[in-house]
């Protein structure tokens, strides 16, 4: 055993030390600890917060939509309940005034119809619900539409569905058999 007084003294600075240092690092650790949880709970309410944004923005554009359309169904109110007797005409008019009111809307939204007659089939603008032969018109083209096509920029809203002109009647000879 060293009963050296020195070595004695040594060990508790050593002692000493070592627990300031952990004190230390406790100290740190605690901070870390804190720093940690305050940016959790920043981070949370920040996703809380573009949540409740992104619903609201949601919510003003459904609403605006909807009081852009209102008038239009004014219109068409006002058409059903006129007692006056109007000629087919004078209906159809009103009708087309509509419909042209209905379209502006959707221009007003970022919807526009896209036009697919005399066009060729595009799989991704186009449903083909039926196939016709025309030998007037080229292969593959549209040759009538039975429901029309809206897109919102270069993106498809809704696909039209069309007629396609089909010459070639041979399904190995289609397909590249």
């Amino acid at each position: 055993m060293n009963t050296n007084p020195s070595s004695t003294m040594e060990g508790d600075e050593a002692a000493t030390v070592m627990e300031k240092d952990l004190q230390s690092l406790e100290a740190e650790l605690s901070k870390q600890r804190d720093l940690y949880l305050r940016m959790t709970a920043d981070f949370d309410n920040f996703r809380k917060r573009t949540a409740q944004d992104t619903n609201r923005r949601a919510a003003a554009q459904k609403e605006g939509f909807i009081r852009d359309l209102l008038p239009v169904l004014d219109n068409l109110e006002r058409a059903l309940s006129s007692r006056s007797p109007s000629t087919t005409e004078q209906l159809r008019e009103g009708v087309q005034m509509t419909l042209q009111q209905v379209k502006q809307l959707l221009h007003r939204h970022g919807i526009e119809l896209e036009e697919s007659l005399g066009k060729p089939f595009n799989p991704h603008w186009h449903e083909a619900v039926a196939t016709h032969q025309d030998q007037s018109k080229p292969d593959q083209v549209v040759l009538e539409t039975y429901q029309q096509g809206y897109r919102r920029g270069n993106e498809v809203f809704r696909p039209a569905k069309v007629v396609v002109n089909h010459l070639n009647p041979d399904p190995s000879t289609h397909n590249g058999a």
